[in-house]
């Protein structure tokens, strides 16, 4: 740990594997960190490279101004701060909560924390625990311009970039939730199109090559769809929505063929048949944006 450090003293709850990596980021930059973790033991490794370990929760917050929490959702964090004691000694300070979670619970987060005087940012972050620390980090931040322009060099101890989205509170989990959508739709294509290349004979990594080439193409398609989907213009030039339904057909055909699961792209497949049944058949297939919050 650097001696000569600067930065604030940081107190990092929940210590996961991307709590731990948090809170060895801190301890890289030379900050004085406090970590506590509810499942004794998984401080030892900190606490020999120079964190403080606490004997409690309500230790751990009154030992820094700053605490960062990070554990699997939101109802962890209610029974890591709203004790009595913890929410008491966290009057004044300040928490930057980087736990997954939707929106509705960042806004119920920060309703609390300001009803008991507590400082809340909420974030999120996008990227594994290994790159933390790293300039492959990627973190996002929701709240007071103010408060996250206080901690943010601090903040920066942890890596990569950082991203302000706004003071609404729930516009980091709004991303979180909108980009982890695209991760796991994207991962379950990529799984079920590795069985059907199976099932006929062809292993994942024949595929594999093919398969990062079909996700080259989608940053620019990404690009020009946001603006279809910003203007209300959805331009089926590229591929009308009719011609996107006669491959997915293809896919399910050759999937239940072999007693594959096809049950993920006769769900898209059933987005773009109820965009063409409102009329929308020459229309791109990011018509069904529209056609999805219609009720």
């Amino acid at each position: 740990m650097s001696a000569s450090s600067n930065l604030p003293a940081v107190t990092v709850l929940g210590l996961g594997p991307m709590g731990r990596s948090l809170a060895a980021a801190f301890l890289g930059a030379g900050a004085r960190t406090t970590v506590w973790n509810r499942t004794p033991g998984r401080d030892r490794e900190l606490i020999e490279r120079g964190a403080a370990g606490a004997g409690s929760a309500e230790e751990a917050v009154a030992a820094s101004d700053l605490t960062v929490v990070c554990v699997v959702d939101y109802d962890a964090v209610d029974q890591l701060l709203r004790p009595e004691a913890v929410t008491r000694a966290l009057k004044g300070r300040t928490v930057v909560n980087l736990t997954a979670d939707t929106p509705g619970r960042a806004r119920d987060m920060a309703d609390w924390a300001a009803a008991h005087s507590i400082r809340y940012l909420d974030g999120a972050i996008m990227t594994p625990a290994p790159s933390i620390g790293t300039p492959e980090a990627v973190f996002l931040h929701s709240g007071p311009q103010d408060l996250y322009e206080e901690h943010r060099p601090v903040l920066a101890a942890l890596g990569g970039t950082h991203t302000h989205l706004g003071e609404e509170i729930g516009r980091a989990a709004t991303f979180d939730i909108a980009l982890l959508d695209i991760f796991w739709t994207a991962m379950a294509g990529y799984a079920h199109a590795m069985a059907i290349a199976r099932a006929e004979g062809v292993t994942a990594g024949e595929l594999a090559p093919f398969a990062q080439g079909i996700g080259a193409i989608l940053p620019p398609l990404f690009a020009t769809f946001a603006q279809d989907a910003d203007e209300g213009t959805y331009s089926g030039e590229i591929n009308p929505i009719t011609s996107a339904v006669s491959t997915m057909s293809h896919v399910i055909a050759l999937s239940e063929s072999h007693g594959i699961d096809a049950g993920v792209m006769r769900a898209a497949e059933a987005m773009a048949r109820r965009a063409i049944g409102l009329g929308h058949g020459t229309d791109g297939f990011i018509r069904t944006t529209e056609v999805l919050g219609r009720r």
